[in-house]
């Protein structure tokens, strides 16, 4: 579903959740007020926060988004590799109701509900190998569909400089270039596949 273009367009609307659930996480806990999520048809999405024109906080809500699905597919390999693949999925649809609260267009809506249909019909009926292997799945999806949402930035930046997109936005605010952020999104993306990769298939870490 990550590698096929058709698949994605149909499933990559899920890492958008996660990515636009990211800026609202980091805009809250930095002290900025959110006021809304939007995500659309064609993949993209975008959150609504206020508060300063510049600082750590407005960095760190404008950082946030591209390593959450990466992160969030981590805390599920971690989860399911050690045997607790129904509260990898309740977690999940906690933050699909905390998400939801927050969307502000009927396609979003739409897509968190649709979502969130899914994930609860497994956590709710489904036998434990078959929540294991959906917990699963959905970390893999989103362990890659991270990366890809990465290299889609990068062929996105090579055509033209947008600051609407994360890696420019956060050089226009601190100084450092676009292509160190999206270098620095691809290490973190990287790591959480390998490190995911490891739990999924050998359990947990030593140690």
């Amino acid at each position: 579903m990550v590698a096929w273009t058709p698949a994605w367009r149909l499933t990559g609307g899920i890492v958008t959740i996660a990515h636009e659930g990211g800026h609202a996480v980091v805009a809250v806990l930095t002290g900025r007020g959110l006021s809304g999520i939007r995500l659309h048809a064609d993949g993209s999405g975008s959150t609504f926060h206020v508060g300063r024109n510049g600082g750590i906080g407005l960095v760190l809500t404008a950082f946030g988004g591209y390593p959450a699905p990466a992160l969030l597919g981590l805390v599920g390999a971690t989860l399911v590799g050690t045997g607790r693949a129904a509260a990898s999925l309740w977690l999940v649809v906690v933050l699909l109701v905390a998400t939801l609260v927050h969307v502000r267009n009927v396609f979003g809506a739409a897509s968190v509900l649709l979502t969130g249909a899914a994930v609860v019909g497994v956590a709710w009926w489904g036998q434990p190998a078959l929540q294991a292997a959906f917990a699963a799945a959905l970390s893999w999806f989103l362990l890659f569909g991270g990366l890809r949402s990465v290299r889609d930035l990068q062929r996105t930046r090579r055509h033209r400089f947008d600051e609407g997109n994360d890696a420019d936005a956060l050089a226009g605010l601190t100084g450092i270039p676009g292509g160190v952020w999206a270098g620095l999104f691809w290490l973190l993306g990287a790591a959480a596949v390998v490190t995911g990769a490891w739990l999924l298939v050998l359990g947990p870490l030593p140690g």
